[in-house]
């Protein structure tokens, strides 16, 4: 049985921390956890075959930051081939049925432009080496996690499903305001997930199950493919040298499971978990029926921010980004004014529009050059989704 099937019949148990638990066995501070797929293959089977044993239908290979920015490509092939062998190995040990092995991908650690200086066409590439590498070596699945910006989001997923043929799991850290760190919410990240193909979408790390608990809300009631949570063990707090975290095996498996009673279909834990909270999450959801997954039949454009609904209110585009009839626009265009076209957006979205509308057209300037370039400045400043008015 493959796992899109298991998961349609079934509630989806995620293992738990990695990070946490290589510290304890000795990680030092600035040190690349992936390396340990070569220098102690022994304890990242241990730990995966703990969460096997404790109740986990899934295991993230030791992969959360390989990819080419940090390693070189001999070094990333054997990092990736390490991770999916000793994956399986723990597998074949724990003798289970219905057991699956993540591709784990986290953050490159850049941020992607406009934000910051890493090309979005950059980041696929990035992306495509690892995730090609996770199907070549045998991964079931791509888990692309923890992420904090919806374009490196977008990056990710892209990758996924234009190099391989595997299920692609999407989850991403919010924080407090229950938006992502760049601004996206919720309903934005499930329409840019569900659009792109993504097989499930959700929530992890940065907060416990309780503070993730509207997150969680938003995304099941937008959500038509299965939600994910899978949340730190509180918040961290340092004693001595040890990392420690403030929500104990009991707190965690309750607060969880009642999300797993409203809806959420995937469940695991981050930073701060152990084997012991997915047993006792395991041992909790087991006998419960998961909640049927709803198409949501909701027609939706989203930006990298916010997400723009049709049908109950009317969506009002802003069409002032426009040089028909407008002499004042030409000449911005003509001369690259890009300025006063970012005021025109600026302004709009001050007025209350939900979409703006882009058309930079004129006969005697280079327009696919100046659509990419407004479209780009317009990104940086605004939330709103851009409608491209184009021939």
């Amino acid at each position: 049985m493959n796992i899109l099937e298991f998961l349609k019949e079934n509630i989806l148990i995620l293992d738990g921390g990695m990070g946490t638990l290589l510290q304890q066995k000795g990680l030092g501070a600035g040190e690349y956890p992936e390396l340990w797929n070569i220098s102690h293959p022994d304890v990242i089977k241990d730990i995966h075959l703990s969460y096997f044993k404790s109740g986990s239908h899934v295991i993230c290979t030791n992969t959360f930051g390989a990819n080419s920015l940090k390693f070189s490509d001999s070094e990333l092939e054997d990092i990736i081939s390490g991770a999916l062998a000793i994956a399986k190995a723990a597998r074949e040990e724990s003798g289970l049925e219905n057991r699956f092995i993540a591709l784990d991908i986290g953050p490159v650690g850049k941020l992607l432009k406009p934000f910051g200086d890493l090309d979005f066409e950059d980041a696929v590439g990035i992306f495509k080496k690892t995730a090609t590498l996770g199907e070549k070596y045998g991964a079931d699945l791509i888990f692309i996690e923890t992420m904090s910006d919806s374009y490196e989001t977008k990056a990710a997923l892209l990758a996924a499903k234009e190099c391989s043929a595997l299920p692609v799991f999407v989850s991403n850290a919010y924080g407090a305001d229950g938006k992502l760190l760049t601004g996206a919410t919720p309903a934005a990240m499930a329409a840019l997930a569900e659009g792109l193909g993504a097989d499930a979408v959700g929530a992890n790390c940065s907060l416990g199950p309780s503070e993730l608990c509207e997150v969680a809300k938003e995304l099941l009631a937008v959500s038509s493919i299965p939600v994910i949570l899978k949340p730190n063990a509180g918040l961290p707090a340092v004693e001595g040298e040890r990392t420690v975290y403030n929500i104990g095996c009991d707190e965690f498996t309750s607060e969880l499971s009642s999300l797993v009673d409203m809806g959420v279909r995937v469940v695991g834990g981050c930073c701060g978990t152990t084997p012991e909270y997915i047993a006792s999450l395991s041992s909790a959801v087991k006998d419960k029926n998961p909640c049927p997954v709803e198409e949501k039949n909701l027609s939706v454009v989203s930006s990298f921010a916010r997400a723009v609904y049709f049908g109950k209110t009317p969506a009002l585009i802003g069409e002032r980004i426009n040089p028909n009839g407008k002499p004042r626009f030409k000449e911005a265009l003509r001369e690259n004014d890009i300025s006063y076209i970012v005021k025109e957006g600026i302004s709009q979205e001050e007025c209350g529009v939900h979409i703006l509308d882009v058309n930079v057209g004129l006969p005697e300037i280079n327009e696919p050059e100046m659509l990419t370039r407004v479209t780009k400045e317009l990104q940086a400043v605004t939330p709103l989704p851009l409608q491209l008015d184009t021939s």
